[in-house]
Parts: structure tokens; C-alpha cells; sequence
């Protein structure tokens, strides 16, 4: 992946005025497509002329034009998300008629430029790539390896205990994933090999 994408940080918005229609831009982080069509239901509102919106989660996308002209609205949202490399996110740009008819090329320019200023002043977070690795290890080696993985940015996600020792799964960046493996088998003398699970 050549961009770094980021999500925000938080929900956030920016309110401009258009040839008297205004528009009100309104921005989430999200992880699902339910939790994003949520967002829309609840901020949407119903006395306004248009509630037009999209979302990008990976690969999952989807957009509205809410009877704006096909095209105006809910795509240049979208593009708004992709040209500032924002994923994990939900925007709803809310319209008021204020009696001036913007033409295409206008409205694209309006829903376009409210999401994509309010994605820019946004407090923005990277989406880091994680992994999961698996391993075994005794109960007198658990107190140093906690201590360890901490520093690697490890999380442990589930501890099992059985007679032998324990079973840890862990959660981390991809990035520590090789350096992990690498430390817990210096720690362990070589008795303990950190596998990916995913």
C-alpha cells in the first residue's frame, strides 16, 4: 500500500454557506457498515431538503445522492474520503434549499468541498496493520515475556493455562511481527516459536 490511510479520531463536522442553501458536513469513525448506516439515521434530519452521505470501510464502500441528481452528491462525498486517503469513516453532508438552484457541477462542488474540508480539518488517527501470533510457554518464562511484549507493542488477547504452562495470543502491529518472533525465541533459549494465526 503506497498511502498510509488514517481514520478520525473522533466525530467531527464544518458547516458552510452556498449561494443561501447550507450545507452541514458531519463525519464519524466507523468499523462496520451497520455502525455506519446508524450514523446516518441518527444525525440525519428529517426537515432538511437533502441528507445525501457515504462511507468507506476497506473494501466496503457505499454512497447516497438522497434525490439530488444521480452522481452529485454521494460520489463526490465518497471521493472526498479517497482523495484524503480516509478509511474506517462515515460523512453526511445535510443540505437546506435556500431557493438558488446550484446546477450539477455546482452541487458536486458543494457536497464535495463541505466533506472533504470538514475530513481536513479532522483529527486524524493511522490505521495500523495488526497481526496475531500464537505460543506456548512456561510458567516461569510468563513474567519476563509479559514484560517483553509490552515493549514490543504486543497485546496479549487470551491466556489459557493448562498443566504445562500457558497458551498466549497475541495481538500486535505487523511491522513488530518478525522482530516478536525474533525476541521471544532469544528470551526462551529457542524452546518457544511465536506462529502467525492469521
Amino acid at each position: 500500500m503506497s498511502e498510509l490511510l488514517h481514520t478520525l479520531a473522533s466525530a467531527c463536522q464544518h458547516a458552510e454557506e452556498i449561494k443561501k442553501s447550507r450545507f452541514l458536513a458531519q463525519a464519524a469513525p466507523v468499523e462496520s457498515a451497520e455502525q455506519a448506516t446508524a450514523f446516518v439515521r441518527h444525525i440525519s434530519d428529517p426537515t432538511a431538503t437533502h441528507n445525501c452521505w457515504a462511507y468507506k470501510i476497506g473494501q466496503d464502500y457505499r454512497f447516497n445522492d438522497d434525490g439530488e441528481p444521480g452522481g452529485t452528491a454521494g460520489r463526490p462525498i465518497l471521493q472526498a474520503l479517497e482523495g484524503q486517503a480516509v478509511d474506517r469513516a462515515v460523512v453526511v453532508v445535510t443540505r437546506w434549499y435556500g431557493g438558488i438552484k446550484l446546477g450539477a457541477g455546482g452541487l458536486v462542488r458543494a457536497y464535495g468541498g463541505t466533506a472533504a474540508e470538514c475530513l481536513r480539518r479532522a483529527e486524524r488517527l493511522p490505521i495500523v496493520s495488526m497481526a496475531r501470533l500464537g505460543l506456548h510457554c512456561d510458567f516461569a518464562e510468563l513474567a519476563l515475556l509479559k514484560a517483553r511484549l509490552r515493549e514490543l507493542d504486543a497485546q496479549i488477547e487470551r491466556e489459557i493455562f493448562d498443566a504445562d504452562g500457558v497458551e498466549l495470543q497475541l495481538c500486535l502491529p505487523d511491522r513488530r511481527v518478525t522482530e516478536t518472533q525474533v525476541r521471544i525465541a532469544d528470551i526462551s533459549r529457542g524452546r518457544i516459536q511465536a506462529r502467525r494465526l492469521d
